[in-house]
């Protein structure tokens, strides 16, 4: 029995958007494959099935107790988040004991998005201001 799209991509615990992000699937396509409106080709589902971190030896699913959930991709060096997130890592994760590593990625991705935020309101400012900045 195959599963549905859905079920692919809960097995993940993604977004609809991390998801699609993740794959490279318009997430309008993907709403409308999991709310039943049209129905991705049965190839479709089966490179799905064989990307996914439990069946893939390239993404490798972490799961913290909390709850929290990333993918490292060895092949990439990088780690991504839920929301689809990627950040590139210099350090191999092999030997990292488990319960620490879930706690560097938390940490990993809130500075991700502290910075990210940072640089937003910095862009969102200077579409307002006439200032010029120098190093």
């Amino acid at each position: 029995m195959s599963l549905s799209i859905r079920e692919l991509r809960n097995q993940t615990g993604l977004t609809q958007q991390a998801f699609a992000d993740l794959f490279g699937i318009p997430v309008s396509t993907l709403r409308k494959w999991e709310q039943g409106e049209s129905s991705p080709p049965k190839y479709v589902i089966r490179l799905l099935t064989r990307a996914l971190p439990q069946n893939n030896q390239i993404l490798q699913k972490i799961q913290g107790e909390s709850g929290s959930i990333f993918f490292y991709n060895k092949e990439k060096h990088s780690v991504i988040d839920q929301k689809g997130n990627e950040i590139l890592i210099q350090e191999e994760l092999e030997g990292v004991k488990p319960s620490n590593l879930i706690l560097y990625l938390e940490d990993l991705f809130d500075d991700f998005y502290q910075i990210q935020s940072k640089f937003n309101r910095d862009c969102r400012f200077d579409k307002q201001e006439s200032i010029i900045w120098r190093r």
